[in-house]
């Protein structure tokens, strides 16, 4: 049988990762971090040398992109080859341009066909997939669609104390790579069939528990 499918989708901050990934713990469901494939492509990108503003250089980089996940006692080890770039992705450096690197449609298409292959691949009774347009694009079918937001000042101070120390334009950076990535996808209105959820006013555990509250209450008839 197929893994039952959810998708989150929300803006940078939003705490998609951490909320994702407790939810997928807690469901005991695999998890798959989209964006984590940006960044690590971003990284390597800069490692390379290459140019991020050149979509065909990014491209480029796709033929020997060895990229994969998993969920570990404590987060996930995110690795390009044998490169262990878990650290490495949440750089400044990183955030300043992974938005050159999502916005090249070529490499939109061949990860998002990537973690379609992913999802379809894992033999868990069900995968939590996050990030920009999961819901839409990547598994516009998916059984349950999550809309994971919050107030701006919020998804901010979330994100500063995610970050490497040093971050000192982390809102700036923020507030400029929703404006970007808004060009490219529609993160901050829900879809027919896609369910808000506004961690404002929610903790951590309360927002987790919202998630897997809604997982439960949709999978619940089959």
């Amino acid at each position: 049988m197929s893994p039952v499918v959810v998708a989150v989708d929300g803006p940078a901050g939003s705490g998609k990762s951490s909320v994702s990934k407790a939810a997928a713990r807690e469901l005991g469901y695999a998890y798959l971090d989209t964006g984590a494939a940006y960044r690590a492509l971003t990284w390597l990108a800069l490692e390379r040398g290459a140019d991020t503003a050149d979509a065909a250089a990014v491209v480029a980089l796709l033929s020997d992109f060895d990229y994969c996940t998993e969920l570990t006692e404590t987060g996930t080890a995110v690795r390009v080859g044998e490169a262990v770039v878990t650290d490495a992705i949440r750089e400044p450096r990183v955030s300043a341009v992974v938005s050159d690197i999502a916005r090249v449609p070529e490499v939109r298409r061949a990860l998002n066909e990537a973690f379609r292959r992913l999802i379809r691949a894992s033999d868990a009774p069900g995968i939590v997939v996050e990030g920009r347009d999961i819901t839409t694009v990547v598994a516009p079918d998916a059984e349950v669609r999550i809309l994971l937001t919050a107030d701006e000042d919020v998804r901010i101070a979330r994100r500063s104390a995610e970050l490497a120390p040093g971050a000192a334009s982390t809102a700036q950076q923020l507030s400029e790579r929703d404006r970007r990535d808004a060009q490219v996808v529609d993160f901050l209105t829900a879809a027919p069939g896609v369910t808000t959820i506004d961690s404002t006013h929610l903790d951590f555990p309360g927002t987790v528990q919202a998630v897997v509250d809604l997982v439960h209450a949709t999978i619940s008839p089959h």
